[in-house]
């Protein structure tokens, strides 16, 4: 992921498959690096991106439901 965050704006402009392709991505992301934390004894170099993760997901999921896609 280029951006720090996604704005809910820009989520909307998306169309529904790009939405549920992004959503995959992002878990993929939040899983290897809750998966470093644990591995490296909570010592990784982009420990910022994880709750920055969480908030992207929750934000594709909203979205996604506002469209009655879920």
């Amino acid at each position: 992921m280029a951006k720090a965050t996604l704005k809910a704006s820009e989520l909307r402009d998306m169309a529904i498959e790009e939405l549920q392709a992004l959503h995959p991505r992002l878990s993929n992301d939040l899983f290897q690096l809750l998966n470093q934390k644990k591995l490296a004894s909570n010592k990784i170099e982009q420990a910022h991106r994880i709750p920055l993760l969480r908030k992207d997901i929750a934000r594709v999921l909203t979205v996604l439901r506002e469209r009655n896609v879920i």
